[in-house]
């Protein structure tokens, strides 16, 4: 009888590499959405792409490779056929003892070894590898380009800007007039302009910053929220380059003394991105930025958005209501449409009608129908939501509130049976009861209407690769979240040292922390009076409401962050860094 095969869990959890209770919730989320459990440890933060590849191996019996040390000859790798290599993610390894050797990144995917063995008409012997890695060296075994090139090209933008700067004028001409699928990959402003971009996806960079500066021209990429300097451009460069961006992304390239805005479609590693680009005039030039909009981003679940148990149970236990408003609030980049999005994707099923109000819309949904705000031509969010009230929706996405009457229509909404999601700018979540109130929204409206709010941050999380205890923590940052020695000792607080995978930042990652009220009869008849927002925070955490700085606390002392972090969002509660 063949021996029946282990748990992945199982195995996970006896090699001391997961906590029982952190195991359980992953099977449960795993379960939930129909995600894998390696995937789900893995968004989770609780598990590394390398440690999980080596389980997987010893769950299914087979040799674990590490792509890091293995070279496979030229005359190996056309064994298969490249298309076959890329669109399986696999990688031949020769005969032996009549059986072919096949690296792969998933034992389950059975249509690719059965495509493998079609093509060979052989058995395979297999071997498994991290998908990331065999991923990375396909892509620089089939890389296209001279070795000549290579050396001029992979280490720094500045090996290729030198190049350029000798042929400027010519270059200026060609790109002024070159659509992007005429110049192909030969011209070097055409390899520069590749280059800063597939840069930027490699590194999880979410913008590309180009700033012309009085002798040269800034790049930084904003990896985890900061922004990094890696590269400048010589100043004879900035002509060349702000055009080529500006063809790319269908602006206008005559057009310098108003700002513009455009979107660039590329296809990076197997996956189709797009690039949201915003070219702003300014003293030294125009300083272009692009957004990078990957679709894994705002595809990663619900637990993976960092929610505590009891948190994440009253978070699905509100989003599931009939009716009512759900506000998520927070500043600018701190992952409220990711958060209102993961809600949407949990929602979305084919007895449900989602419509949604977004400016712009930045990510599209199967079986969602959104709405682009467009101002120029009147259609604006007012007009798109009376209009959207007509389609009989279930669910409406409101992208942001920004205006009384916007605010006004959708608590109307929200009391004539529909639920409702929205943002607003507010430091915490009792604020934004005064925050409508102060708009022109009645008391009695907001009090009825509102079902739940919260208010959530971005901390980034520490590199599980060089993750280490933290044996001198910074005593300033610890006094200002009010954790004591004793508290260091039951529990050690970890840090990052820096190494090639992050960067050398310490960090890879991001995840929320966040603070959630649901609003009961003593908080409605503040909100019914116009109580002050220092009283309604007050009545929230008597209520069971955990603070910003309390849950990320729990993330500090669970090592999925660090006290400097946590500390930078302590401004909510009246603490200033110095």
């Amino acid at each position: 009888m063949a021996k029946k095969r282990r748990h992945l869990g199982e195995i996970l959890y006896k090699a001391g590499l997961v906590k029982k209770q952190a195991l359980i919730d992953a099977i449960k989320t795993s379960k939930a959405n129909h995600k894998r459990l390696g995937q789900v440890l893995i968004e989770s933060g609780l598990l590394d792409e390398e440690t999980l590849t080596k389980a997987i191996a010893r769950q299914f019996g087979l040799e674990y490779v590490s792509m890091d040390k293995t070279t496979i000859p030229p005359e190996t790798l056309k064994l298969i056929p490249e298309d076959v290599i890329k669109r399986h993610n696999v990688l031949p390894f020769g005969m032996n003892n009549g059986k072919f050797n096949l690296i792969i990144s998933d034992p389950l995917d059975l249509d690719a070894m059965d495509a493998v063995r079609f093509r060979l008409n052989t058995e395979l012997a297999c071997r498994v590898a991290n998908p990331s890695k065999i991923r990375t060296y396909i892509q620089e075994s089939f890389d296209t380009r001279t070795k000549e090139d290579d050396d001029k090209l992979k280490h720094s933008i500045d090996a290729t800007a030198a190049e350029l700067a000798e042929f400027s004028d010519e270059l200026q001409t060609a790109a002024l007039r070159a659509e992007a699928a005429a110049d192909g990959d030969d011209g070097p402003i055409v390899r520069l302009v590749n280059l800063i971009i597939d840069s930027a996806y490699y590194m999880r960079a979410s913008d590309i910053h180009i700033e012309p500066m009085t002798d040269r021209v800034r790049i930084r990429y904003r990896v985890d929220g900061v922004c990094l300097e890696k590269d400048n451009i010589p100043k004879n460069m900035q002509a060349p380059l702000t055009t080529r961006l500006k063809i790319l992304s269908g602006m206008d390239i005559a057009e310098k003394r108003l700002p513009q805005d455009g979107r660039i479609k590329r296809t990076i590693g197997g996956q189709n991105i797009d690039f949201r680009v915003s070219a702003l005039p300014g003293y030294h030039g125009e300083s272009i930025v692009l957004r990078i909009l990957r679709p894994d981003a705002v595809n990663i679940g619900l637990q993976a958005l960092g929610f505590e148990q009891d948190d994440f149970e009253r978070f699905e236990r509100i989003i599931k209501r009939p009716n009512g408003i759900f506000l998520v609030t927070g500043p600018t980049g701190s992952g409220k449409t990711t958060t209102l999005y993961a809600a949407l994707q949990a929602l979305n099923k084919s007895d449900t009608k989602i419509i949604t109000v977004e400016d712009p819309v930045e990510y599209n949904f199967d079986g969602m129908n959104q709405v682009q705000v467009k101002d120029e031509i009147n259609l604006t969010f007012e007009i798109i939501l009376r209009a959207m009230l007509r389609q009989a929706p279930n669910i409406i996405l409101v992208g942001e509130i920004r205006d009384g009457i916007v605010a006004d229509i959708a608590i109307q909404a929200a009391l004539t049976g529909h639920l409702v999601f929205s943002t607003l700018h507010t430091n915490d979540a009792a604020s934004a009861i005064t925050r409508l109130i102060d708009m022109g929204v009645k008391p009695f409206l907001v009090a009825s209407a509102i079902q739940a709010i919260m208010a959530q941050r971005l901390v980034r999380v520490i590199c599980a690769n060089c993750k280490a205890v933290d044996e001198n923590p910074d005593m300033h940052h610890l006094r200002l979240l009010k954790i004591s020695p004793e508290d260091i000792e039951k529990s050690p607080i970890y840090k990052g040292t820096g190494c090639d995978q992050c960067q050398n930042t310490g960090f890879k990652g991001r995840q929320a922390i966040f603070e959630m009220v649901e609003m009961n009869n003593e908080l409605r008849e503040l909100a019914f009076t116009k109580a002050p927002s220092t009283e309604l925070n007050k009545a929230a955490v008597a209520s069971g409401m955990r603070t910003l700085m309390e849950d990320g606390k729990i993330k500090i002392f669970k090592g999925v962050t660090t006290p400097e972090e946590v500390a930078k969002i302590a401004q909510t509660e009246g603490i200033v860094i110095d």
